[in-house]
């Protein structure tokens, strides 16, 4: 197996790894809104996010930044919870992405929670990067890895959206409730976890 191939998988199995569920819950938050014909504007949305983590990633396992990790953990959560309230305070998805300016907006959120995410990816890369000399390879196929692992996520879960929306008949807005509404959970308790509170 190249190494190319091998920084893919790690990517790949990291977003799709249970124990690192936070940011599995963000791309379903990302994605609470929308049905599986709507995947392409979806993959607009992670592809902002993917580009925002992929700077500070490549700035932060280059150690050209520095940041505070009790801070990233508790913002993590905290960007979950408010894509989770924006989807509950959004009455009607078309009102939402009504105007080009809005979806801008969406992109431009999008991009810059990854930003914060792309800290709490780092210290996982730098561990894996160990003494390599060129990072810029492996932290792009890293990148790709993460990328497609988003990408299965949201399809996996745009397909059972829209199977309990037009098959079994849930209410679309009630589908968007429950599911906004466990992800808003799930991220305060995560919150309430973090040492940067107390």
């Amino acid at each position: 197996m190249s190494e190319f191939r091998l920084y893919i998988d790690l990517g790949l199995f990291h977003i799709l790894d249970f124990s690192g569920y936070d940011h599995m819950i963000f791309v379903i938050a990302i994605s609470a809104i929308y049905l599986l014909n709507d995947w392409r504007k979806v993959l607009v949305l992670i592809t902002a996010f993917t580009i925002g983590h992929s700077i500070t990633l490549a700035l932060a396992t280059s150690e050209l930044i520095e940041y505070d990790v009790a801070l990233i953990e508790f913002l993590i959560p905290l960007t979950i919870s408010i894509t989770a309230l924006a989807n509950l305070l959004t009455k009607d998805r078309r009102r939402f992405e009504a105007t080009q300016r809005k979806r801008y907006i969406n992109y431009f959120f999008a991009g810059f929670f990854g930003t914060i995410h792309g800290l709490g990816f780092s210290s996982y890369l730098k561990v894996l990067l160990g003494a390599e000399q060129n990072i810029l390879k492996p932290l792009f196929a890293f990148n790709v890895g993460l990328e497609i692992g988003q990408m299965i996520i949201m399809i996996a879960f745009l397909t059972i959206s829209t199977v309990f929306v037009d098959f079994f008949r849930v209410d679309r807005r009630d589908w968007k409730i429950i599911i906004s509404s466990i992800i808003l959970g799930i991220s305060v308790t995560l919150i309430l976890g973090t040492k940067y509170l107390f």
